[in-house]
């Protein structure tokens, strides 16, 4: 058995860690943010000569994000407000990021930034990227000689 003479004395070295583990967390609650470079979450995929991003932007409204295309590079950026608490509150934990975000993303191919379609609902983001004309592969013709 570990630690027999602790035991006996009422000890518990596991209850004694989780102990010192938890009042670590509380300590340290609140001292990271999250890395602006992390928000907004985005899934990218290909689907025929379109790239579509969705991104989770919760609590904006859709002229709060800025969305621009440059060649194959997607920047998103926009201002996420802070809730402050009420006079007589005081945060228990504080996860939730706040204030300017920006993500730039590189496409897999040259974008037709004129033909980008952009919907928003229940705080999803979905853009559809069309690829550029010029980015397009071209068939070769063979000639038999």
């Amino acid at each position: 058995m570990l630690w027999p003479e602790e035991y006996r004395k009422g000890l518990d070295p596991f209850r004694e860690i989780q102990h010192l583990r938890r009042e670590m967390d509380r300590l340290f609650s609140g001292v990271t943010r999250p890395r602006a470079n992390d928000f907004p979450p985005m899934n990218i995929w290909t689907s025929g000569d379109n790239a579509i991003v969705t991104t989770e932007v919760p609590g904006l409204r859709p002229e709060e994000i800025n969305i621009s295309v440059v060649g194959d590079t997607l920047t998103l950026s926009g201002v996420r407000p802070g809730q402050e608490p009420g006079e007589d509150e005081t945060y228990h934990r504080r996860e939730r990021g706040y204030g300017q975000f920006s993500r730039t993303v590189q496409m897999p191919f040259k974008v037709e930034a004129e033909k980008v379609d952009a919907k928003y609902n229940d705080g999803v983001l979905r853009i559809t990227l069309p690829r550029a004309e010029e980015d397009k592969p071209k068939k070769i013709l063979i000639k038999a000689e």
